[in-house]
């Protein structure tokens, strides 16, 4: 049975996807990588307005991680020639459906013109309401230590007690500019694991695997995974109250 939002005490706001399965999908069908990629970006357009429809704030989407940079050359010129096309062809459409994008990560690598592309496309973008942050060239350890890096210099520079440093001081130095950690991270092909993927926010975030590749995670499985969410107690470390 269907789910409406707002039901729990924890209504599902933030949704991150580690989107695995492109390459196999792509293989099964005798294609190219690239061209499991590409049906791979297409399906984002689908995803977004059942999240929509389902109350959810923030998509967050893991789609290049900073290990992705070992893979073979030619791969890796794909994604980022499709990244590139994405942000062109889909930066108007998200403005006029009113989606707000942010692309999270270390930009050092990209191009001059990748980065004045994604720079373009949030400022087009900047006014929607429901937010999409697109993880590219990203880390969970490389994160952290940034935010600890930047903590380490405002205690050198005095500007921070060693006293006052805490997890809500180091909190403030992430990149990602959620409102809330996500409540739900769903990872497709069937891998259970998290791969270094938002590794602070998602201490108390419910993780859900399903064996379906990504080019093939429509509204059905997103439904599931829903579903499955509302299904369970969120305790945060806490007990269930006991019933009189």
């Amino acid at each position: 049975m269907k789910k409406e939002p707002g039901v729990s005490a924890h209504p599902l706001k933030h949704v991150a996807i580690i989107m695995d399965g492109n390459n196999r999908w792509a293989k099964l069908r005798g294609l190219s990588g690239i061209a499991g990629h590409k049906a791979g970006a297409e399906r984002i357009r689908g995803l977004l307005p059942h999240a929509r429809q389902q109350g959810i704030q923030t998509v967050s989407l893991f789609a290049f991680s900073s290990e992705n940079w070992h893979r073979p050359a030619l791969e890796v010129r794909g994604l980022m020639s499709l990244f590139s096309s994405y942000l062109k062809q889909e930066a108007k459409v998200l403005r006029d459906d009113n989606i707000r994008l942010k692309i999270i990560g270390n930009r050092d690598r990209f191009s001059q013109r990748l980065n004045q592309q994604i720079d373009k496309a949030e400022k087009l973008t900047e006014n929607g309401e429901l937010n999409l942050h697109i993880y590219v060239d990203y880390g969970g350890r490389w994160e952290i230590a940034e935010a600890a890096r930047e903590l380490a210099a405002k205690v050198v520079s005095g500007d921070l007690s060693l006293d006052q440093v805490n997890a809500d001081n180091l909190d403030e130095y992430f990149s990602t500019e959620a409102p809330t950690p996500p409540d739900l991270c769903i990872r497709t092909a069937g891998e259970q694991r998290i791969s270094n993927f938002m590794l602070w926010q998602m201490a108390y975030t419910e993780l859900y695997f399903t064996d379906c590749y990504w080019p093939d995670f429509d509204e059905n499985t997103f439904q599931q995974a829903i579903e499955d969410y509302y299904s369970r107690q969120r305790r945060f470390g806490s007990r269930e109250p006991e019933k009189n």
